[in-house]
Parts: structure tokens; sequence; C-alpha cells
């Protein structure tokens, strides 16, 4: 999942040769699951047509303050359009545009919409070079950045004048990174390396049955989702789940069993930040795995040894380093309470989050869940909510810790 997915986006296009890049740009937003409304102004239709900008965004391109059908009264709001976004994009920003939204001159509906936006704003200015070194077009760009607007500078190259210098647009690979690199900076949880594990684990009786348990893995996949949201990178370790994810900041890995729990997280421990078990692992483990099914004979009963498996929360916790966090989860049927504390205590963790079979709404294979937030110092109780924004609970209490 990318960092601007479901994010509502203004590209303004004005009227300039490398307003063809703004496509491009278009083209990269929308595949990083942006929504993006184009806004034209009257000269962009000399460079660029409106057809191939409203295919890829799905929007019509707006151009004028009412619809151009004649005696329309439907009008296109300049402070709907405002409010609407989270970021304003403008490339190319010629000379014109530039002035006009220093000197406030909302004379289209472009300036209009920036007069009104109370989100950020990105231009990328695109002028000849003697045109983009004037003082005046110095002076109009250090006001806009003294107000907050953030500039994209030109680079350095051919023009379209024939000469070379400073002032062509930015390439929109470059701009999509600035934009997203801009907003991770903002996240609480930007630079920071979580360790997530989702699932059960199936303890292997012989080639066809196995010891498990009923985990769906969804909690644990939510919360690598939300990390990822807040600007983390995250290393997943799932048991078998049916649960999909997609995100290029998540590295998802496949286990079966405890010891290849085990095994994995120990790989990336000493580089991470935030450990959080949320995996349902299996306690016991048989003795041996049988090579061969085990075949039904006139026997009326079976006995199966056990052993233990490895405490991945305790053995990784001993572990633990200056600057690091463990949270674990404790799934439980009595004495919910004693038994979290205990564990929280036992297994040199930061905070364990508790949850009881006896919730109505808690437990596996449910989208629900309920929870409490359990440190040395405090306890935090909270309602049945989706396993989406328990995940978002969760993650506000760890960045708290």
């Amino acid at each position: 999942m990318s960092i601007l997915k479901d994010k509502n986006i203004l590209l303004g296009v004005t009227g300039g040769i490398s307003a063809y890049k703004s496509i491009t740009l278009l083209r990269l937003l929308k595949k990083n699951g942006a929504d993006v409304q184009v806004i034209f102004t009257k000269y962009a239709h000399d460079f660029v047509t409106t057809l191939t900008f409203s295919t890829l965004s799905e929007r019509p391109v707006l151009t004028n303050f009412f619809d151009e059908e004649e005696n329309s009264k439907n009008w296109n709001n300049h402070v709907d359009l405002a409010d609407w976004a989270d970021f304003l994009l403008i490339v190319p920003a010629t000379s014109s545009t530039i002035s006009k939204m220093v000197s406030g001159n909302a004379d289209n509906l472009l300036i209009a919409t920036y007069m009104s936006i109370k989100s950020e704003v990105f231009f990328a200015p695109a002028m000849d070079l003697y045109m983009y070194k004037s003082t005046a077009t110095k002076k109009n760009i250090e006001t806009l950045v003294k107000n907050g607007d953030i500039l994209i500078k030109p680079g350095v190259g051919s023009l379209a004048s024939g000469m070379s210098g400073e002032g062509r647009v930015e390439e929109p690979e470059v701009i999509l990174d600035i934009l997203k690199n801009h907003i991770k900076k903002k996240l609480i949880f930007n630079g920071k390396t979580f360790l997530i594990t989702a699932g059960p684990t199936f303890e292997m009786i012989d080639p066809v049955r196995f010891i498990g348990n009923f985990s769906s893995g969804k909690m644990g996949y939510e919360l690598a989702k939300e990390a990822s949201r807040l600007g983390a990178k995250v290393h997943l370790i799932s048991g078998p789940s049916n649960e999909q994810i997609n995100d290029e900041n998540i590295i998802l890995k496949k286990i079966v069993s405890a010891d290849e729990m085990f095994d994995e997280c120990s790989k990336v421990f000493n580089d991470i930040d935030i450990f959080i078990m949320s995996a349902a692992v299996s306690d016991y483990k048989p003795f041996k795995k049988k090579h061969n099914k085990i075949k039904k004979d006139k026997s009326e009963k079976i006995s199966l040894e056990l052993i233990k498996n490895k405490d991945i929360l305790k053995s990784l916790g001993s572990k633990k380093i200056k600057g690091q966090k463990i949270i674990g989860f404790s799934l439980e049927t009595e004495n919910e309470l004693k038994n979290a504390t205990k564990k929280l205590k036992n297994k040199n963790l930061d905070a364990i989050i508790l949850n009881s079979l006896n919730d109505e709404g808690a437990g596996f294979n449910l989208p629900t869940n309920k929870i409490s937030f359990i440190t040395s110092s405090y306890l935090k109780d909270f309602t049945v909510k989706t396993k989406k924004d328990v995940a978002k609970d969760i993650l506000l209490e760890v960045f708290n810790l």
C-alpha cells in the first residue's frame, strides 16, 4: 500500500510547454492510489488536451467557474475543491501563475482554489532561463516559500528556447518522491522498523494432521498495515492465513511452525525498534512427527507425546536492547488480568494487550476485537471495535510508551 493511497490531490496544470509531463505525474499519482482532480488554466488547453487527463484521472477536467454549457447554473465551487484536497500540486507553474499566486489575482479557477486552500501546496516552476533568474520571479518564489508553499526546484538542462540551464520542470518521478517523502517525515513512525507476527502456527503430527488453533491472522495484518500507514517499515511474519497484503513498506514472510516463526523473528530482531507479538503460537508440538500418515487400527485410544515449543516472546524479551519496545498479546479465558500482568513481567515486555474469549466481539475469526492495553504503570480498556480500528488504538498507545 502506497503512502498516497486514498489521498485527495488537486493537480493544477498551467500553460507551458512542459505541461505534457503532468500526464506522467497524474498516472503515477493514480498508480499510487491517490484520487486526483485536475484543474486547467485557460492556456493549458493550448499545450495538452483534457481528454487524456480526464481519462487517466477518471474525473472531468475543470477550467471555468461555471460549466461550459450555455445558461448552465452548475458551477465549480473553488471553496469545496479546496476543502476536499489533501494537497495541491501546480505542475508546471508558469511565471504568470506564480505571479498571480503572490498577488492573489484570482481570475481563474486554479488561483481561486489556491487562495482558498488550507492544505499544503507544492509548485514546480517551469520557464526559460532568464525568466526564471529574473528579479521578479525570484522575489515571487521567495514570497511563496515564506508563506509556506513548497518549492519543487526546477532542473538544469535543455530548454524549449534552445538554451540550456535552470528552468525545466522537475521530472514526474522526482516530484512523486518529493511528495511521498514529505508525507513520511510527518508520520509518527517514520524511520522506525517493526516486527509483527500474525496468525496461528501449525505443529505437524503426520503429513496430514496438525495441532493448531482458529487464529485468522487478521489482527496482525491490520497492525502491519497501520504501522506502514504511519511511516514504518514492517517485517510481518505470518503463520497460515487467508489474509492478503500488498504494501511496499511491508516485508511478508510466511511460516508454518513455531520453530520457523522463532527463526524468522530472530533473524531481524536486532534490526527492529518495535516488536508486536500478535500471533497465536502453539504452546506444544509432537515429540516426534510421523513421516507417514497414522493409520486407524482396532485400538480405541491413541497417545500423543507433546513437548513445549520455544517461548518466542520470552526468549526475545530477554535479548531486548535499549530503545527497543516489545508488546505481547494475551488471550485468556479465566483470571484474565492476573495472567496477562504476570506475562508482562515475566517476559520483559513494555506492554501487553489483553483480550478475553469471555467478551462478546473478541476472539478468533471475528472482524472485531475488544482489548485492554496494559503496562507496568497503567491499564486502559477499549470498547469493541473493528480490528482495523483496534490496530489504530494499539499503535497510538505504543507511540506513547
